[in-house]
């Protein structure tokens, strides 16, 4: 299922489409650093993941969460991607930070496993570009590009049918949207961090 099967009133749907600039914008940001160059610049990219999955960790743990999706203990990646640093030779990061997922509210937590799961759907192509000119897969430095054991799609379908079956009030809905929001431009700051980009860039 797409979001674009999705009926007009899916919370997906409106997440999908509201969010769209932004997710442009992180994404030619993620292409303009050149992650699959050498697997140096790849390690670059995965310690910005490594950060992205500690900030949500938190929200795993959650049994809110946790009652709303009930397979959301399979979908972590913090493992995979410090697995996937290890197999680089590339330290794992020290955060100075608490964790941005720690005590967040449902309906912003929810925007940002939003970003995580739906990245996962672009992840085929950037684990398609780590085989073929870094020589990785998802057993050996792109864990954290891996699919779902039952396949992308299907997870996915089922993270859109929670997120739609949430039964959230319209303004419980606009905080989602805020959160999906706010996550994006958070992994543009742990990009920017970790390639040592001059500022911190917003894709607003």
């Amino acid at each position: 299922m797409s979001l674009q099967s999705a009926s007009p009133s899916s919370l997906a749907l409106r997440l999908k489409t509201e969010t769209a600039p932004l997710h442009e914008k992180l994404d030619k940001l993620v292409m303009s650093l050149k992650p699959f160059d050498n697997r140096e610049n790849y390690g670059r990219f995965v310690a910005a993941q490594y950060l992205f999955q500690r900030d949500i960790e938190p929200l795993y743990d959650d049994s809110a969460y946790a009652a709303l999706i009930p397979d959301l203990a399979t979908r972590p990646r913090l493992a995979a991607a410090q697995a996937d640093l290890r197999d680089l030779g590339q330290a794992v990061p020290e955060a100075a930070e608490a964790p941005q997922g720690q005590g967040m509210a449902l309906p912003e937590g929810l925007g940002w496993l939003y970003v995580s799961e739906g990245s996962k759907l672009g992840a085929a192509f950037l684990l398609k570009e780590a085989g073929q000119r870094l020589g990785l897969d998802e057993n050996f430095g792109a864990r954290n590009l891996a699919a779902p054991s039952d396949g992308r799609g299907a997870a996915w379908k089922r993270f859109v049918q929670a997120l739609d079956g949430s039964g959230l009030s319209a303004g419980e809905q606009d905080r989602v949207v805020a959160g999906a929001g706010a996550a994006f431009e958070r992994f543009a700051v742990l990009l920017a961090r970790s390639y040592d980009l001059k500022g911190e860039p917003s894709l607003a």
